[in-house]
Formats: structure tokens, C-alpha cells, sequence
């Protein structure tokens, strides 16, 4: 199976976060994963286009902007028409993940946005489901649209233990639904 492309954007280091939790969780169930940031100002390689259409499946996460996407996120699809047109990423797996600075800070609608050009690429959404303990325990981040992580007003990117555990829960599902459609 193709590597699996964790792709994502952060502007204080919790999204790196989150990423790096679901590419362990990837890692552990003993596929190959491709770490990338959208812009070239991160802690990981650019992803290229071509990663993008060769992943098994995609994990996709940025910054909450006002329950939406970071610009850089938008922008990156924005550009993505020419794969759209061909149809490259129809029936991939996909997930998504934010951070943002406190509980009500729009993290379900910016899980709900992140998925908006997935389904317009013809992706598969997988998200958590109720039957991951932490889900129904957390006090900060997590939803059933997909990881998230709350920060605080000081910009803490550790994830709580909550938040780990549906990252690694959503990495588990994402590799889960790869293989069975790669079979």
C-alpha cells in the first residue's frame, strides 16, 4: 500500500502536534506515512501535488481561523482544480484536525470545513466514533468530525491524553479503511 500523506499547516505547533500523533498511530499499525507541511515554514517537507495523488489515504488538519480553515489550507486547494478535474483523489480515505485556543473556538465547524473539499474531491470521510472511550470522557479537544486539540490562551500545544487517544484512534481508522480499499 501507498504511503499515507499527514498533511497539515500550524502556526503555533498544536496542529504540528496532532499530526505527529496521528502519523505515530499510522506508523504503529505498520504503514509507511509522508509527514508534510502546506507551506514551506514548517517542521516537515512541502508536500507536492504529486504526494498528494500517490497517498493511500490523506489525515488533513490546520489551525482554526474563526470556524474555517487557515488561509494557507484554502489556498492550497484552491489550487488543487487540475487533480480535481481528473478525478485523482475520488475514493481516497481522508480525516481532518484543528487546534484552536479555547473550548468553543470553533473546532467542530472548522472539522466540518476542512472536510467541505475532500467531498468535493470524491474522498471518503472517516471520522471518530462513539465507541472511543476518550471521546466521551474529554474535557478539551476531540469530536466525532475528527481530532482536535484545545490550547488555551497561553498556546500550549501538549495534547492532553484525551486528545492523543482519538488522534491515535482516527490513525488507526484511517489506516483500517485504507487497506480494505487498497485490498
Amino acid at each position: 500500500m501507498a504511503p499515507i500523506l499527514v498533511l497539515y499547516h500550524s502556526r503555533s505547533g498544536s496542529v504540528q502536534a496532532l499530526a505527529e500523533e496521528i502519523a505515530d498511530s499510522i506508523e504503529a499499525q505498520g504503514s509507511d506515512v509522508w509527514l508534510r507541511c502546506i507551506c514551506d515554514d514548517g517542521a516537515h517537507p512541502q508536500v507536492n501535488k504529486q504526494e498528494l495523488i500517490d497517498c493511500a489515504a490523506l489525515a488533513f488538519g490546520t489551525p482554526t481561523r474563526f470556524g474555517m480553515m487557515a488561509f494557507q489550507a484554502k489556498s492550497f486547494w484552491e489550487q488543487s482544480s487540475d487533480i480535481w478535474l481528473k478525478g485523482q483523489l475520488i475514493d481516497k480515505p481522508a480525516c481532518v484536525f484543528t487546534s484552536s485556543s479555547s473550548m468553543h473556538g470553533g473546532n467542530e465547524t472548522t472539522l466540518l470545513h476542512l472536510s467541505i473539499p475532500l467531498l468535493h474531491h470524491g474522498m471518503l470521510l472517516v471520522g471518530v466514533p462513539y465507541d472511543v472511550p476518550a471521546l466521551n470522557a474529554t474535557t478539551t479537544g476531540g469530536a466525532p468530525y475528527g481530532a482536535s486539540h484545545v490550547s488555551g490562551l497561553d498556546n500550549n500545544s501538549q495534547l492532553s491524553n484525551d486528545e492523543k487517544q482519538i488522534c491515535q484512534a482516527l490513525g488507526r481508522r484511517l489506516v483500517n479503511l485504507a487497506r480494505k480499499l487498497n485490498d
